[in-house]
This record gives C-alpha cells, sequence and structure tokens, in this order.
C-alpha cells in the first residue's frame, strides 16, 4: 500500500509538471494584490469621493444621491487618483505579479433602469495597458451583477438580493459576461488578461439557491467559451459560494474542461465569523496553517485561488508577548491590532508578520495562488502599507518564521540572497521531500 501511495504522489507531481510546462500562464503562481474600492466603491475602504455623498453607502446610493452627472463628474475624480500606474509599478517592485481587478455590470451594459453611471471601462483598458508594461497579468472580477448576488456593498448595492429572484437576471449576467469575454480574449488583451471571474461572492443562502448558482456557473462556462476570441487560455473562474471547496470537485468534468479551464476562487478572512473571534495570536496562525488540506485537495482537482485573503485578525498584545482576541485593552503596555497600524511596536508587527507569512506559506504551498485584499484601504487590510510597515515580507519569499505550517517553500529565505524559484513546498515525513 506504501508503494501504491508513493507512486500515486509522484504521478501527481508529474502531472504538474506537464500541465506547467504546456505553456499557460497559469502555471505560475500568482502573487497578487485586489484592486478594491475603485471601479465599484465601498465605503470602508476610505476615499475623498465620500465627502461628496455623505449619506451614501454603495455604488448604487453614490449615483442615486448625486444624480448622473454630478456623479460621473465625481467617479471620473476617484477613477483617475484611486488606482494609477504608480500604483502598479509599485506593486511590481513589491513582487506582485498580478492584479484582480473588479467591475460592476453596468459598467459593461448600459442600465437605464438603475442610477449607475457608464465610464469605468476606459479606466479599466488603461490599467490593463499599465498592468502589461509592468509584466503583470490581471483577472477581470464581476463584481456586481444585476439584482445584487449578495447584498453586499461590494456589488454596488447593499440590501436585498435579487439576482436569483428575477428570470431577467442571470441570462442579462451572461451576456455581460459574453461581452467582456468577447473584448479581452482578443490578441491585445492576451498578453495580460488571464481570467475573467463569472461573479464574486454569490451567497449560497436564501434567497439564493446554490444549486441555481451552480447551473449559472455550467451555462456561464459554455457561454464565455464559446465567446472566445483569440486567446483560447483565457481561464474561467467560479467562486465557491461560501459552500465547502470539494462541493465544486465535479464541476471539471460537468463542464468538460481540462485543467487549468476552469478555476475555483475562495475567499479566505479571520475577522468576519465567530469562531475566529475567539482566536489568539497563535490560535490565527493555527487556522491558517489547517486550510492546506482543503487547498491541496481541491487544488489537485482544478486549480485553486485564494482570491481575498488580508492580514486582519482581531487580538492584543501584552507586554509579556502573549495574545488574546479582543479588539481593546486597558492594561499598560497591551495594544491591539484596531489601532492605526501606522503605530503598532515592533512586537505586534513581528505578531501580524507571523500570521501573514502562514497564509502566504499555505497558498503557495497548496494552491494556485492569491490575491491580498486590498492595495489601499485601513489597516490590516492595505497591502501597500504592510509592505512599508514590516508585517508583509519583502521580498515576498523572505521568512522571519519559516516552517509554521509544517512545511518550507523551495524559494523560501530567511536571509542573504532573496530569489523568485519554484514554489513547490518541501515537506518531511509522509514521502520524504516532496
Amino acid at each position: 500500500m506504501k508503494f501504491f501511495t508513493i507512486i500515486s504522489a509522484t504521478l501527481i507531481l508529474l502531472l504538474r509538471q506537464v500541465i506547467a510546462d504546456h505553456g499557460h500562464d497559469h502555471d505560475q503562481t500568482i502573487r497578487g494584490v485586489n484592486v478594491g474600492g475603485w471601479l465599484i466603491l465601498e465605503q470602508w475602504l476610505g476615499g475623498d469621493i465620500w465627502n461628496t455623498a455623505p449619506d451614501a453607502s454603495d455604488e448604487y446610493s453614490f449615483c442615486n444621491s448625486l444624480g448622473h452627472d454630478a456623479a460621473l463628474s465625481a467617479l471620473q475624480q476617484h477613477w483617475s487618483t484611486w488606482f494609477t500606474q504608480d500604483t502598479v509599478n509599485e506593486l511590481a517592485s513589491y513582487g506582485i505579479n498580478s492584479l484582480r481587478i473588479p467591475i460592476g455590470y453596468w459598467s459593461v451594459v448600459e442600465d437605464q433602469s438603475q442610477p449607475y453611471v457608464m465610464g469605468a471601462m476606459d479606466y479599466l483598458d488603461q490599467a490593463l495597458g499599465w498592468a502589461e508594461d509592468a509584466g503583470l497579468k490581471v483577472w477581470i472580477d464581476l463584481h456586481g451583477v444585476p439584482g445584487s448576488q449578495n447584498g453586499f456593498d461590494n456589488s454596488g448595492h447593499s440590501g436585498s438580493v435579487d439576482w436569483q429572484a428575477d428570470s431577467s437576471n442571470i441570462p442579462s449576467t451572461i451576456t455581460v459576461l459574453q461581452n467582456l469575454t468577447e473584448k479581452y480574449s482578443a490578441s491585445n488583451y492576451s498578453d495580460v488578461v488571464v481570467a475573467i471571474e463569472l461573479v464574486n461572492e454569490p451567497i449560497s443562502w436564501s434567497p439564493n439557491n446554490v444549486s441555481v448558482t451552480r447551473q449559472f456557473y455550467i451555462d456561464a462556462y459554455a457561454a464565455v467559451r464559446s465567446s472566445l476570441t483569440d486567446n483560447q487560455d483565457l481561464q474561467i473562474i467560479m467562486h465557491d459560494s461560501f459552500v465547502n471547496l470539494s462541493d465544486w470537485s465535479d464541476m471539471p468534468s460537468t463542464v468538460n474542461a481540462s485543467y487549468g479551464q476552469l478555476g475555483l476562487d475562495t475567499h479566505i478572512y479571520q475577522v468576519f465569523t465567530p469562531d475566529v473571534k475567539t482566536l489568539d495570536g497563535p490560535g490565527h496562525v493555527q487556522k491558517a496553517c489547517d486550510y492546506q488540506y482543503s487547498l491541496q485537495t481541491s487544488n489537485d482537482v482544478l486549480p485553486t485561488y485564494a482570491g481575498e485573503w488580508s492580514a486582519a485578525e482581531e487580538i492584543c498584545l501584552y507586554s509579556d508577548g502573549t495574545t488574546s482576541a479582543g479588539t481593546s485593552c486597558s492594561e499598560d503596555g497591551c495594544q491591539c491590532t484596531s489601532d492605526d497600524s501606522s503605530n503598532w511596536s515592533q512586537q505586534l508587527v513581528d505578531v501580524v508578520r507571523s500570521f501573514v507569512e502562514a497564509q502566504m506559506d499555505v497558498f503557495e504551498g497548496n494552491s494556485t495562488g492569491y490575491f491580498f485584499w486590498s492595495h489601499t484601504g485601513p489597516g490590516a487590510w492595505n497591502f501597500i502599507n504592510g509592505v512599508q510597515q514590516g508585517w508583509i515580507p519583502q521580498p515576498l519569499s523572505d521568512r522571519q518564521f519559516p516552517g509554521q505550517c509544517g512545511f518550507q517553500l523551495n524559494n523560501e529565505t530567511t536571509g542573504g540572497h532573496h530569489g523568485h524559484g519554484d514554489h513547490r513546498r518541501v515537506r518531511r515525513g509522509l514521502l520524504g521531500s516532496i
């Protein structure tokens, strides 16, 4: 039995190498950043634009509050300043090789029944040029769809979830995806646009039905594939809809996708649900490490990505070096991650960095890559600040806390020359070194 286990593991590694040698851009581990709050507004990420509509809470209410012309003027100012060529170049200098750019359906196909304004596509096209010049790849992520797939502000319209309630919304979503595909699979984008995500974070609970989402994925995959123009290698990404990754393991065979044609996006945060709000610093690290198993199993079936993650954790650090769950403390020498990250002590920076490194190890060693949320934002959600403040490693392969999850990456460094090599993990004690 041990002999056959070794043979099976060897075959899996050989298969991955064959896939990598096939020439797809997806063989390179994605080390990416999301461009949040740009072409879809999210108030919590900040920005001066919210001063023009102080009562607005999402892009829908922003546009509805100001009216078309004033909203367009404010948005154009925001689009031209929130994310720029300098931002792209800075991210590239930090070792980022990919961007995930959210876009709303209303920017692709005009919807006169809603207050949204068009115009964002010109800025998306500009960003694609910047990315190509800097050697970065881009996912175009349909972040907001007709009726809202989740009722979150990141869909453009917080509140009700009507995506599946109105029978016209899913066909309209597929039309948007076809338009995006026809344009961005053309040869002039083939060196930069590597994937289109079908929809961001469709909830699996009521009023949505995950079986309807599943059928949407099947139909949308077929529609996107049939809409491809020049770039037949454009990867099609589905979000896990907040259910187990294993629930999607049959999708490649269902849609007759070869490995690499269909990808799976999961969002891994440790700040929103009750189970993580009781964790101390080491608990967050262990939680991060535990994701390696489901990610690896899924990634063996289809490329699986941590499409969103962050350094956010709700902990407090005490003067003796211990941590506890929480957002406030009163003891002398105690500091919490809820404090402004620019004021974190070196000790707290190190605690957060250990959490970041654990996540990066798991994503690089057990998935096809990751996108940090976001390029800018408050506290531990700001990648650029993280690099500058020291809680995101530089280079990205550098480790102050190597081997936290029981393995080390071949490109991992703890000092001296820092290179970007093969990301395959080295684990001992199972099948030797793999």
